[in-house]
């Protein structure tokens, strides 16, 4: 199937505000066949032109330029004496509002002062004669040709290109407004991302904010530490689902992979499957929601995903249809497109900036999918911590009840017992000596309180483990090592 047809049904899947900022493929290939038409009605047909532009011989440049005037037949007799140079530049010219492409055709030969003064008419006078002549038969508004005499034996004809010059203002009116969009899009985007994440922070509270007759402040001051005992969490909340789901989401890696060997953005054939696997998981763990404000809120973030997703499609059909038309601009017209164009399209950044008459051209926009997943992670994810961000380093389960050492690290307390137990000084991270120095001033009340507050089952789960860890370390002192038993 034609990359037209494809990219055409593509777009029909996509919503109408992504659809209506897509590259014009069509009109723009519509306008390539107009400049080879063009090209061909000056003598300059893609084979021709591509010779005289890829030639370093001037002796073959001036046979070329012979050939045209052949096919004319508007020159006189061919003057053996005078050995002339050609050469077929393919240049921009920038304007206040426009890039306007043209050929310069400059031809030199060593013609004497007198005959310049004479007005003696060589043979490259007469081939530019032929081009001129010609041009003027064209129809009206069609690319005009112009003589200029830069010195007194080098002739340049410069032919602008009139269907070049709809091409490239077509393509970079496409590119601007596409930008143009593309940054309405990153701001609305964020906008409803603040939204949802004020609405799911409504629905995932914690247990003082859900429970708070249940929930205790612990402090050295109250001295409360030794009965500490986190409640068992609260019904009126949805902050174990939320964080379940923030998980699934985490590690499905939907749109990038940040595994060692395979790190990057996804394709969209991949970023399609997970999407389905994701959505599937999802509508399982829908019925785990109990507050209908969360399931409102799910389906809004299914729909923030889905987009990101369409968004990663439009993008590339969009990058790979500039790519193909700069590549048929190239292939059917035989002109060179400047290397900035081609690493700019070919790569997320380009190696130099922009020559100053291709700067109305923009750069084609960053990966936006990839800029609204990071918006996730940063304005969505951290609503509801995570347990493994306040892990302790040597048992890696939840570091409660903690205890910050004078070296700034942080451990729960059982670990830290068994350290000093052992006769441990250094930390383990830093190998500074302050693990014999710590004692019950040590105890970081802040974060037991928030460890309490936003994973209270797991603070019951660390407190009661570490209760009978210390239990079976009291019976194998007294040397009761299998525990007590009643005979």
């Amino acid at each position: 199937m034609h990359f037209s047809k494809t990219y055409s049904q593509l777009l029909l899947t996509l919503p109408p505000e992504l659809r209506e900022n897509a590259i014009q493929y069509r009109q723009l290939k519509k306008l390539i066949h107009q400049l080879v038409q063009e090209l061909s009605s000056l003598g300059l047909s893609p084979t021709v032109l591509q010779q005289l532009l890829e030639q370093q011989n001037p002796a073959s440049l001036t046979a070329q330029i012979e050939e045209i005037r052949q096919q004319y037949d508007r020159v006189s007799d061919h003057d053996e004496n005078h050995q002339r140079h050609a050469t077929v530049v393919y240049e921009f010219i920038k304007t206040s509002s426009q890039i306007e492409p043209r050929l310069r055709l400059s031809i030199k030969h060593p013609a004497d002062a007198t005959d310049v003064a004479s007005g003696h008419t060589t043979t490259p006078d007469n081939i530019l004669e032929a081009l001129q002549l010609h041009s003027r038969a064209l129809e009206s508004n069609t690319a005009s040709v112009d003589i200029s005499y830069s010195s007194a034996n080098t002739h340049d004809l410069i032919i602008p290109l009139r269907s070049d010059t709809a091409f490239f203002q077509l393509l970079n009116t496409a590119l601007t407004s596409l930008a143009e969009h593309l940054n309405t899009v990153h701001g609305t985007f964020t906008s409803t991302l603040q939204c949802l994440a004020h609405a799911i922070s409504s629905t995932a509270r914690p247990t003082s904010s859900s429970a708070p007759r249940s929930f205790s402040t612990y402090s050295m001051a109250a001295s409360n530490a030794a009965t500490l005992r986190p409640s068992s969490g609260s019904r009126n909340t949805d902050l174990y689902s939320w964080r379940e789901i923030f998980q699934i989401y985490v590690e499905a890696e939907i749109f990038e992979s940040v595994g060692e060997r395979t790190r990057g953005e996804r394709s969209v054939e991949e970023t399609e499957t997970r999407m389905r696997r994701f959505e599937g998981r999802m509508q399982e763990k829908r019925s785990m929601l109990t507050l209908a404000g969360s399931k409102d809120a799910l389906d809004v973030f299914m729909r923030m995903n889905v987009f990101i997703l369409d968004l990663k499609r439009f993008q590339f059909a969009n990058a790979e249809a500039t790519r193909k038309i700069l590549k048929k601009h190239t292939k059917r017209t035989a002109l060179p497109l400047p290397s900035y164009l081609l690493s700019v399209r070919n790569s997320p950044l380009p190696a130099s900036p922009p020559p100053t008459e291709l700067a109305l051209l923009p750069r084609p926009p960053a990966s936006l999918p990839r800029l609204l997943v990071q918006a996730i992670g940063e304005i969505l994810l951290p609503i509801v911590p995570h347990v493994d961000d306040y892990s302790c380093l040597i048992c890696t389960s939840l570091a409660f009840k903690p205890i910050r050492l004078g070296c700034g690290h942080l451990f729960c307390v059982r670990c830290l017992v068994k350290l000093q137990k052992l006769g441990k000084a250094n930390c383990p991270i830093c190998r500074a000596p302050t693990v014999l120095k710590a004692d019950r001033t040590n105890v970081d009340y802040a974060l037991l309180n928030f460890m309490a507050d936003w994973f209270p089952l797991e603070s019951r789960a660390k407190l009661s483990t570490n209760e009978r860890e210390a239990a079976k370390e009291e019976l194998e002192e007294f040397g009761i090592a299998g525990g007590c038993r009643v005979m």
